[in-house]
């Protein structure tokens, strides 16, 4: 079957119609030569001998008539050895080296290899001669950083193969064969310490899909204990402009109860993603001490690039969070944002002449979306062991409105909602996430019962407070007026947490629920005041007690310290 070629038909912004003549097939890469470059595309429509093709490269210079090589393969990227670390454009690009080659402007048309081919990896096999292996088991592993990198059967050898030969342990490179496997009919198999696999095909080597149980701990209290996130779950972070979303998922990053961090700036500021790139390398992994880029890889995809690259830097990201999963490690995915890759998907259909959806999105934003969330999970493989994806996209709708569709289709296949308010950012709430609004579907870290206890406080002192708005204090009862106050205490000493406090930036769970333990006794006493100012000046007193006890290293002696006045001045007001 000879190779498929093309001409260019038709040029519409990022998108050219291309008349072939051959076969060609959904998602599969074709290159576009003009003026001596080759650009990178993706088929996303057929129509009898002319598909259409969302380009990843500006389309400047093309012409109708110009020459379109077909590879007959679909968008993959490399996954192996030499991935952690890392900082791709949406292509896999590596990015460090591609402006060591083309300077700071970067040049359309230059594509490197993903992972070095001359760097070595000290290989140790894990099976011998004569074992049958199917995709995704393990034939050997390599030293990555703090991890032991496994190297498994190209997931899409998906028949069981028996082992004819296996390198000895040494120092081999990704173009070194490491493996030679035989099937049933007599056909060989060469197995590198890398392979390719499609970005929109999700990853199903595993033996069983469990439902996420284990909460992912990020030492935020308010996130851990009310609106918890599971590991191998899925969490949204809306939020208007200037709400926090990216310095929230940056200390996620940091603090999060998992192994592997993936962060996907899909369609953001470029300034932005530049802060992002300069702070990564410098922030210390508490559970190391060493830097935590070493086990963090960084997806580079800004809105000064071609918009058709945003769609390939979450698939480009989500696979290799799938790729780490196989090895039964724990993968954080952020996706900063989901709107900008929204509106990717929006003008493509309107270049493709779709019927519009609600606010011109396409019709099929939804399950598009889903089928993005959708691919997080926590699985058992083979071997018994078990890993996750755990997937948190940031929403940035128009005005901080959250009925936009992108949102709202969101909230339908995610865990929990961490909504962020614009009301709570101005008025220097961190993190700005509204109790009232938010939501999970996970067991947190602290029993249900209590979380209830607690946010029955807040919900009563909303009310009380909305009330106190028309009739004032004087139509309030005091009764009713210390309901507010503890639900204020409630949110200012727990919800809320300072980040230029060591000790409060991150809370470990123990000490999330000692201060929650001590937060519910304020709650459940039967305090006995004469006024409305008396409860008042006390809760201040008290409620800036706590705070610094908060800002007290956990267990210390001034903790301790801290700890016996503030159950004294409870213990006294009873």
């Amino acid at each position: 079957m000879g190779k498929t070629t093309g001409k260019v038909a038709a040029v519409n912004g990022n998108m050219v119609v291309v008349e072939f003549d051959g076969a060609v097939m959904m998602n599969e890469v074709a290159y576009i030569e003009t003026e001596g470059k080759r650009l990178k595309s993706e088929i996303i429509r057929i129509r009898g001998n002319r598909c259409s093709m969302q380009v990843f490269e500006i389309t400047t210079g093309i012409m109708v008539g110009d020459n379109v090589d077909f590879t007959g393969e679909m968008l993959a990227i490399e996954v192996g050895p030499g991935l952690l670390a890392q900082i791709y454009d949406g292509l896999q690009n590596p990015l460090p080296r591609l402006a060591e080659k083309c300077g700071f402007f970067l040049e359309r048309g230059e594509y490197l290899e993903p992972l070095p081919r001359d760097q070595k990896w000290d290989f140790t096999p894990k099976v011998a001669i004569g074992a049958e292996v199917s995709g995704g088991d393990a034939v050997g592993s390599v030293p990555e950083g703090i991890f032991d990198h496994l190297i498994m059967v190209p997931f899409h050898l998906t028949r069981t193969y028996t082992v004819k030969s296996i390198a000895s342990e040494g120092a081999y490179t990704n173009q070194e064969v490491i493996a030679v496997l035989v099937d049933g009919k007599g056909d060989e198999y060469d197995i590198f310490l890398s392979f390719t696999w499609p970005v929109k095909r999700a990853v199903m080597s595993y033996e069983e899909r469990l439902l996420p149980y284990e909460p992912m701990v990020t030492q935020y209290r308010i996130i851990d204990t009310f609106f918890s996130v599971a590991k191998g779950g899925t969490f949204c972070v809306p939020g208007p402009f200037g709400a926090g979303k990216t310095v929230i998922q940056q200390t996620i990053s940091q603090n999060a109860d998992v192994d592997i961090v993936i962060f996907a700036a899909c369609g953001e500021r470029a300034g932005e993603v530049v802060e992002t790139l300069k702070e990564f390398p410098q922030l210390i992994d508490p559970a190391t001490g060493r830097s935590l880029m070493e086990r963090t890889i960084i997806i580079c995809n800004t809105s000064s690039m071609p918009v058709a690259a945003r769609e390939a830097s979450l698939y480009t990201a989500v696979t290799i969070a799938e790729y780490y999963r196989q090895m039964g490690l724990h993968v954080l995915l952020l996706a900063d944002s989901t709107s900008r890759w929204a509106q990717a998907l929006r003008e493509m259909s309107g270049r493709l002449e779709e019927i519009p959806g609600e606010e011109a999105f396409p019709a099929y934003l939804e399950s598009t979306i889903a089928g993005f969330y959708e691919r997080a999970g926590l699985v058992r493989m083979k071997n018994g062991s078990e890993g996750s994806v755990t997937i948190g996209g940031t929403v940035s709708p128009a005005g901080g409105n959250l009925e936009e569709p992108v949102t709202q289709a969101t909230l339908k296949v995610v865990g929990a909602f961490h909504g962020l308010s614009r009301e709570r950012s101005a008025a220097r709430k961190y993190p700005a996430i509204h109790p009232l609004d938010s939501w999970t579907k996970y067991q947190g870290i602290i029993a249900k019962d209590q979380v209830d206890y607690a946010m029955g406080f807040l919900v009563r002192g909303t009310e009380i407070e909305q009330m106190m708005r028309v009739v004032g204090e004087e139509g309030t009862g005091l009764s009713d007026f210390i309901i507010y106050l503890k639900g204020n205490f409630v949110d200012a000493v727990y919800m809320q947490q300072d980040t230029y406090e060591a000790a409060d930036k991150s809370v470990k769970p123990e000490r999330q629920k000692h201060v929650l333990d001590l937060v519910i006794s304020v709650l459940r006493a039967n305090l006995d005041f004469d006024d409305m100012e008396e409860a008042r000046s006390w809760f201040a007193t008290l409620g800036r007690m706590v705070i610094d006890y908060n800002y007290t290293p956990w267990q210390s002696k001034e903790c301790r310290a801290l700890e016996k006045q503030i159950l004294d001045v409870i213990e006294a007001k009873i």
